[in-house]
């Protein structure tokens, strides 16, 4: 895989990034932190531009959850559960996805880019739950930009040890879904308190 995301660099460069995280965004089966981290590595040897690769990456990434909204919108549950397993989206994600989507909302499209296998369907969830699109896109979009920002300098401060990020992230991924979900419910809760206070003065 990763002789692929060389090949889409070397190939397409900025226009491949956007191209690669669409794809990846909607369901392909793409290594989306090991792309994002790998373009911060050619940042890092001077190949590409830290600023133009963080815009292109926040593109893809923003162009393919509101691709994903627009597929959850229009079709709804039954096209992604006909085509859903031939993109690895099974439904024990979906029913996982679901369950937090109840939960935390649209903090859940916040820092769902940041659990594995539930970044695909965060935004088809939301589509399918009738979720408002503006409210959407200011949760969406924000993600996106932390997610993107946060690989790429990743790989840029790594330089030669970026591919070390696919292997914490297997091996420690349990824990990313803990902190950013402990993250979530202390915001909602956070932001749920103010509003009460807000209301009563």
């Amino acid at each position: 895989m990763q002789n692929h995301i060389v090949y889409l660099l070397e190939h397409y460069g900025y226009f491949g990034i956007i191209l690669a995280l669409i794809g990846g965004i909607v369901g392909l089966p793409l290594p989306d932190e090991v792309l994002l981290t790998y373009i911060g590595y050619n940042v890092f040897q001077g190949k590409l531009s830290y600023i133009i690769s963080m815009v292109s990456a926040f593109i893809g990434a923003s162009a393919g959850i509101s691709l994903s909204y627009y597929i959850g919108y229009r079709f709804g549950l039954p096209l992604i559960e006909k085509f859903g397993p031939k993109i690895h989206i099974t439904e024990q994600k979906m029913n996982k996805t679901m369950k937090l989507f109840r939960k935390f909302g649209p903090f859940l499209l916040l820092f769902g880019y940041f659990i594995p296998g539930v970044r695909h369907l965060t935004a088809y969830i939301g589509a399918v739950n009738r979720f408002p699109f503006k409210k959407f896109a200011v949760y969406a979009y924000t993600g996106a930009f932390i997610w993107s920002i946060t690989f790429i300098t990743l790989g840029r401060i790594l330089g030669e040890n970026w591919h070390t990020v696919e292997r914490y992230m297997s091996t420690y991924s349990i824990y990313l879904i803990t902190l950013f979900l402990a993250l979530s419910i202390i915001i909602y809760f956070f932001l749920k308190r103010r509003n009460q206070i807000s209301k009563r003065v």
